[in-house]
């Protein structure tokens, strides 16, 4: 089995002897280290085989340059944009198998814009001092990022940060032994949902596309799992995208920290990916089940999910402010758009009887979707809740006219 080169950045003028214990750790699991130095100031004791010069060189200054750029977060963005293309440009080349980063703040900050400049499938591990923090925007956040918090590892080598960085030297050494990149054989539709407690379609539609020739990649809308969906989107893996859960887009505007970023619903649109949209779960904003619900919505109807996630109904303005939001973001789509609107409810829990059922929200939504100018998109009208059979034969309706008319690729990306 060939020996995985792992690419280890950091600051060797700040975290030397980390960095030369992590180098040990990885030859020791079977890799093979590539120091890459992003510190600014002084020479450290390890001698990295990528020198900080280089890396400010690849982002178009001199390391003197980033040294008088400012200050200490305008140095690191420029050297955040060296690393970020000398990675790409290794793994282009073959010269690297896994990513390691290791970092406070600053190397988490650097760490997320090198990370992100690596296709899905290279194996990715951050070790951070504020890793799982709300810091860190899920917006930068690469679908397949692994990430060990680096406890007791602010400074010096003692044992609690020797075990972190043993750990993450082994986690990467050891996905890249067993890393599968994602082969796309066969043509993927992307879809997003939320659990089938909520949302149900993508049971009934799974083995129809299947049928078809088609795999489907399902993403669960609870903020990365929306963000992996748009970087794929952007990315043009999908022949189609049904996107059906755009609760994402509501948390966002109501604040919550569940959130995919500013740009759900564009990856697609703007690559000119056909994509079949509904407004699913677009009543509820999510905000965590352990802490307080937001004063904005006290005294909505609300439903506890379980002991991480909770979510609670907005009203009707809020529900007209989306499907105007919902109209803008349609209209800058490049490619075929289908919307179509189940008029009996958006999710399981709008059902009459159900927690969240609210017949005038739904009302006014479907309303100002009515109202609203949707460019060059279709809209489609059906009499069903988008967790009846009528809401997946509506979409397999417009999926296999699109597939006759070639707007679908039936070929792999």
């Amino acid at each position: 089995m060939k020996s995985p080169v792992i690419l280890i950045v950091g600051t060797v003028d700040t975290k030397s002897d980390e960095i030369g214990f992590m180098r040990e750790q990885v030859i020791a699991a079977g890799g093979q280290a590539l120091v890459m130095d992003v510190g600014v100031l002084t020479k450290g004791r390890v001698v990295p085989d990528i020198a900080n010069t280089d890396v400010a060189a690849s982002a178009g200054v001199t390391l003197q340059q980033v040294m008088d750029s400012g200050d200490e977060n305008s140095a690191m963005a420029l050297m955040a944009q060296g690393a970020s293309a000398l990675a790409a440009q290794l793994q282009r080349e073959g010269s690297m198998d896994g990513l390691l980063v290791l970092g406070g703040t600053m190397g988490t900050d650097l760490a997320l814009d090198v990370a992100s400049s690596l296709p899905l499938g290279v194996p990715k591990v951050v070790l951070s001092t504020v890793a799982f923090s709300p810091l860190l925007p899920p917006e930068r956040m690469p679908p397949d990022l692994m990430m060990v918090l680096w406890a007791g590892g602010l400074y010096g080598l003692n044992s609690l940060c020797q075990s972190a960085l043993a750990q993450a030297a082994g986690a990467v050494v050891g996905a890249c032994h067993v890393a599968r990149v994602p082969r796309f054989d066969r043509p993927v539709v992307g879809m997003t949902s939320l659990g089938s407690s909520c949302l149900k379609y993508m049971v009934q539609l799974q083995p129809d596309l299947d049928k078809r020739g088609f795999d489907l990649a399902v993403f669960h809308t609870t903020g990365m799992g929306g963000r992996a969906f748009e970087s794929l989107a952007a990315q043009g893996q999908f022949a189609c995208v049904m996107d059906f859960s755009l609760q994402e887009m509501v948390n966002q505007m109501g604040g919550s920290v569940v959130s995919a970023g500013p740009d759900r619903l564009m990856g697609a649109g703007l690559k000119g990916v056909p994509m079949i949209v509904a407004p699913g779960a677009t009543d509820l904003v999510d905000y965590p089940a352990w802490g307080q619900m937001p004063e904005r919505f006290a005294g909505r109807p609300s439903h506890d999910h379980n002991r991480l996630i909770a979510s609670v109904g907005i009203d009707a303005d809020m529900r007209r402010e989306f499907a105007r939001e919902l109209a803008s973001r349609v209209r800058q789509a490049r490619g075929p758009v289908h919307l179509v609107l189940p008029l009996q409810g958006i999710e399981e829990w709008d059902r009459p009887g159900a927690p969240l059922h609210d017949a005038e929200g739904l009302a006014a939504l479907m309303d100002e979707c009515g109202q609203c100018d949707w460019g060059a998109a279709e809209v489609s009208r059906i009499d069903a809740h988008i967790n009846d059979a009528a809401f997946v034969q509506q979409v397999l309706k417009v999926f296999d006219d699109w597939l006759a008319r070639g707007l679908v690729k039936k070929v792999a990306p």
